[in-house]
């Protein structure tokens, strides 16, 4: 057995969600935490924000986590955030192809034997049972494979279900994307069974339910939290980090104290030498409309064959997702809105003029899932002994989501603790 050990302190650098899950694990030990951000705020891309044009809180983002994320459950236990998120007992997935106002809700049975794709009014329409089982081509070895070298990426079962649920969870086109990061995506949701993938949404949004609660969490457990302060260079003595140079000043790292840098890929290779680091990146494109949504309306619809992809209800507005954004990022917001909104109209039955809207474009908002990119991402591990890194871009096996965030970061605490499995 591993021998424990705790540091002395532990400096997390970066206040995103990676940054926040080593963080709570490291001052749920007890150990003395200083967490860094350079922001004036933390929660990174995971955040909620008074919108000045629509005089709403809203996300920056629309993140859709599953009943199966196990590490991101665990989280919201340790921060007492768990009531924040919500979603159906049942697991159900609503989609609207807007090309023909063609109309379905996916129904999987909640046990791994998937009896449900067995009744057409349960699966897909157009599928059949056997179209599922490509899944299974996914569950293997797949080495640098492309999703399209493992399955065919034509037909319903692909263009009406499981292209949408990729291109959501890779944010990269799907057919082109890591047929091995795909396959994780798989093995944890549809290959365990709908209790594994009943959706859970931050009703009260993101910072209510991952941020907030993470920082009073840390604070209650004499953590000191330090907004505004950017790190400029990390210094090396002996195999170990020694010195944080910061905007403000220089911070010394005493013998026995642990470093996590839980910051974006190009932050941290410019501060660590020789680091390996994902390189291209997909877009994302949020709108978020001033509208309460119609009496009865589901969570979020899957938009087939629309500008929009994905419709979330809130109680106070309407939001859309567009994921894989790289076609349309550069383009007029107002041309965006009115786009998006059509979409949003047909789906909901909506009538009227464009109501008052925002739109946030992300061009960094995940690496591309690919081969090529998968290859580049680093081990929480460093050469330097003192040294760990997090974040979603790291080498969980997953795509950039929150999961495999949370995880980062508690993989990275558990470095920084001595644990080294």
């Amino acid at each position: 057995m591993t021998e424990r050990r705790e540091p002395a302190r532990a400096f997390v650098i970066g206040a995103g969600v990676a940054g926040l899950a080593a963080a709570v694990d490291l001052a749920g030990r007890g150990v003395r935490v200083e967490l860094i951000e350079a922001a004036t705020q933390a929660g990174g891309r995971c955040r909620s924000y008074v919108d000045p044009v629509l005089e709403m809180m809203i996300d920056n983002g629309n993140h859709l986590i599953l009943s199966g994320n196990q590490a991101t459950l665990r989280y919201l236990a340790a921060i007492g955030a768990q009531d924040r998120v919500t979603g159906p007992g049942a697991c159900e997935f609503s989609f609207c192809d807007v090309r023909d106002d063609r109309r379905w809700t996916i129904r999987p049975n909640l046990g791994p034997l998937p009896w449900w794709v067995l009744d057409a009014d349960r699966r897909v329409p157009g599928t059949r049972a056997r179209d599922y089982l490509r899944l299974l081509a996914l569950m293997g070895p797949q080495n640098d494979r492309r999703v399209e070298d493992a399955i065919p990426c034509a037909g319903p079962f692909w263009e009406r279900l499981l292209a949408p649920l990729l291109l959501a969870a890779l944010n990269t086109d799907p057919a082109g994307a890591s047929a091995a990061l795909a396959g994780a995506v798989i093995g944890e949701t549809l290959a365990r069974g709908g209790r594994a993938y009943r959706p859970r949404i931050a009703h009260a949004g993101l910072s209510a339910a991952f941020v907030d609660p993470a920082i009073s969490y840390i604070e209650e457990r004499g953590a000191v939290v330090r907004l505004g302060r950017r790190l400029r260079k990390l210094e090396f003595e002996q195999g170990c980090v020694r010195r944080l140079g910061f905007s403000d000043g220089e911070t010394t790292v005493g013998a026995a104290d642990a470093v996590i840098l839980a910051t974006p890929p190009w932050i941290s290779q410019e501060l660590v030498p020789d680091l390996t680091v994902p390189d291209r990146y997909g877009a994302i494109v949020n709108g978020h409309f001033a509208m309460a949504p119609p009496a009865g309306a589901p969570q979020m619809v899957g938009v087939i064959g629309g500008a929009a992809e994905w419709i979330f209800a809130f109680p106070d507005r309407l939001s859309v997702t567009v994921s894989g954004a790289e076609a349309i990022i550069d383009d007029d917001r107002e041309v965006l809105a009115r786009r998006l909104w059509r979409d949003v109209a047909k789906v909901h039955g909506l009538h009227g003029d464009l109501p008052a809207c925002q739109i946030v474009k992300e061009r960094r908002a995940t690496f591309l899932a690919t081969p090529e990119q998968n290859a580049r991402r680093p081990a929480a591990e460093t050469r330097w002994r003192n040294l760990f890194l997090a974040g979603d871009w790291t080498a969980t096996g997953l795509p950039a989501t929150i999961e495999g965030a949370i995880r980062s970061g508690q993989r990275a605490a558990a470095l920084a603790q001595g644990s080294r499995h």
